[in-house]
């Protein structure tokens, strides 16, 4: 009987341990990374308000090598508003993509104890 009880509170102690594990690698993703997530979105949205991209893809250039100075052409020509868009959204995805890194480096060591 005393080995049931020792195997249950295991169990227990386990079950708790996994969901403060879950608590705790949510605590990344909800708290910046969705704020972040949401920036970029917004960012986007923005930019598609202020920029006819289908015709800014359309001018690209087909050759690989010329697509980076099109761009930063691209970028230095517009106006100020799309600029500070751009960087916002390259930050907020950035920042994204730290979050989730993060967040998988938690849950992979979290498995691997």
């Amino acid at each position: 009987m005393m080995n049931n009880t020792m195997n249950e509170q295991t169990n227990i102690e386990r079950i708790v341990m996994q969901r403060v594990h879950l608590i705790r690698a949510l605590r990344f993703a909800i708290s910046s990374g969705v704020f972040s997530t949401l920036i970029s979105l917004l960012a986007l949205w923005g930019i598609g308000r202020e920029v006819w991209v289908a015709h800014v893809l359309q001018n690209a250039p087909t050759d690989v090598l010329n697509l980076p100075g099109f761009y930063l052409a691209a970028f230095m020509h517009t106006h100020l508003l799309v600029q500070v868009l751009v960087l916002l959204a390259l930050a907020a995805l950035f920042f994204v993509a730290r979050e989730i890194v993060r967040a998988l480096a938690f849950i992979s060591a979290a498995k691997a104890a």
